[in-house]
């Protein structure tokens, strides 16, 4: 069964705050092999005009991931997350993510769209620091496969 096209703008509630550290940004960019010293050095950070290290642009994924859970979850949608696989991943970044940033992220579904029996579903997660200010957007495509023969 297809999803509803009127769940399309649909925003769910922000997460809760989460505190980017030193260490995580480390650990991220040694987990993606990426030795840029800006993730792990603040001085090679602060010179290049940064006022602490920075992550690298995919370490947001794991925030809204989370955030995205929420979309997927909802019961009235009606997903089935059995069937799904990830389709895409763009982020359009206003600034870098940094040490010591605050962050939030209110998802929303951006897009419904059904071709061939598969549900094609992007899911827009906006990620805010403390103050308000619009730090990355990110959009997440997620595709429901369809039931095949015999299912």
């Amino acid at each position: 069964m297809a999803l509803d096209q009127t769940f399309v703008g649909r925003t769910y509630p922000p997460t809760d705050p989460y505190e980017v550290g030193r260490e995580k940004i480390r650990e991220f960019a040694e987990a993606i092999g990426d030795a840029n010293p800006v993730y792990t050095d603040v001085e090679a950070a602060k010179a290049l005009g940064h006022p602490d290290v920075i992550a690298p642009p995919t370490f947001v994924f794991a925030l809204t991931y989370k955030a995205a859970a929420q979309v997927v979850t909802d019961p009235q949608l009606g997903l089935d997350f059995s069937r799904v696989v990830h389709g895409d991943q763009k982020f359009a970044y206003r600034r870098p993510v940094r040490a010591g940033d605050r962050l939030t992220v209110t998802s929303s579904i951006a897009s419904i769209k059904s071709l061939a029996g598969n549900d094609i579903l992007d899911i827009r997660g906006e990620v805010h620091d403390e103050t308000g200010e619009l730090v990355v957007t990110d959009t997440i495509k997620l595709v429901a496969r369809a039931a095949g023969d015999g299912e």
